[in-house]
């Protein structure tokens, strides 16, 4: 038992280190706060750009037919696209190359003056995230394969760079996420000569590199885009700890203070390349495997107006929203209106 002297001395330690943990901790969220109210006010005169991201091979795998889906999704008012360029689409045997698909979807963006941000590289949005033809052994090293890869970048580049519609290209996606998706190359080098190559293929046209979901602090190392992209997903299943659903407690502001974070150390702006708005199954499950009623509980209208009102309290001005070809899946499979209609109440009213 500790005499009195020595346990008032130890309880007086523990107050003092509460009292400046506390201090510190409050501190530190002001600090986040007040560069974060910096960052939106000193953007809010900027115009505000909600677009989507459209991938045909999930309208496919939804079950709901891709050019239908994203003529739908220009009718909704869309102005603004993220396409991807899979390696694995577009070059499934070394040396012929079939761009039909990319083709329809930019000349659909031309005909509807809407911009395109280019998704181009091997890792690009949508699990298995690394996009490889089977043709490519992605395990051996780089230089037995990442020749080819830039080769098919060139063609990809060449061919869209003079498209009216063509806005903004993504260097990979996410790059060095290694907690998802199958990848299992992350060499910074391969990165940077990507940037390089299309860089000088296409000096007209900004480059986006994209950082990953949550975490705090800035990219430092090179390449050095125009503009960086950020993931945010809001409500997604915990399989890992909880087994339950898990809504990140994080609010906007978090989002406007990595944005003017960024902002300060580089001047470079960031841009929402992924606000989710769609369901996220559990249990491993993929969302076709789960009823109505299960999808609600991660995401629905509601939820769904909310992602609109989140993405611009954060500041940025660039947001290209994440799921439209599961609103058009729900509208015409589960015949579910309720999502399609919050999309069009919020693209029409911009």
């Amino acid at each position: 038992m500790l005499k009195p002297k020595i346990a008032w001395k130890t309880r007086s330690f523990i107050q003092r280190l509460g009292l400046c943990l506390a201090a510190f901790l409050l501190l530190a969220t002001g600090s986040m706060y007040g560069i974060a109210q910096w960052y939106i006010h000193s953007e809010q005169s900027k115009p505000y750009v909600v677009g989507t991201s459209f991938i045909p091979d999930y309208a496919t795998y939804l079950g709901v037919d891709p050019q239908q889906t994203m003529d739908a999704i220009l009718s909704l008012g869309v102005k603004h696209l993220r396409l991807v360029s899979y390696w694995s689409d577009y070059e499934p045997t070394p040396g012929n190359y079939n761009f039909t698909q990319l083709d329809w979807q930019f000349k659909k963006a031309e005909a509807a003056h809407a911009k395109v941000s280019l998704s181009v590289g091997l890792r690009q949005p949508r699990y298995p995230e690394c996009h490889a033809p089977s043709w490519v052994d992605t395990t051996k090293p780089s230089s037995q394969w990442q020749p080819q890869l830039e080769a098919f970048i060139t063609q990809i580049v060449n061919r869209y760079k003079t498209s009216p519609a063509l806005d903004t290209y993504q260097i990979e996606n996410e790059f060095f996420l290694h907690g998802f998706g199958i990848c299992t190359n992350f060499e910074r080098s391969r990165l940077e000569s990507e940037y390089a190559l299309v860089q000088r293929l296409d000096p007209q046209h900004p480059l986006i590199v994209n950082r990953s979901n949550n975490g705090i602090g800035i990219p430092l190392g090179a390449p050095k885009p125009d503009s960086y992209g950020i993931s945010i997903y809001k409500r997604v299943w915990d399989a890992a700890l909880s087994h339950r659903y898990l809504e990140y407690p994080f609010p906007a502001w978090y989002y406007g203070f990595l944005a003017g974070t960024q902002k300060l150390h580089d001047g470079r702006d960031m841009v929402i390349h992924e606000m989710q708005a769609e369901a996220w199954a559990p249990n491993g499950k993929e969302v076709p495997d789960i009823s109505l009623a299960e999808q609600n509980k991660s995401f629905n209208a509601e939820r769904f107006k909310d992602r609109f009102t989140y993405a611009r309290a954060t500041g940025m001005r660039t947001v290209d929203m994440w799921g439209a070809e599961y609103w058009y899946y729900r509208l015409i499979i589960l015949h579910d209106p309720s999502v399609w209609n919050v999309a069009q109440q919020e693209f029409k009213a911009r």
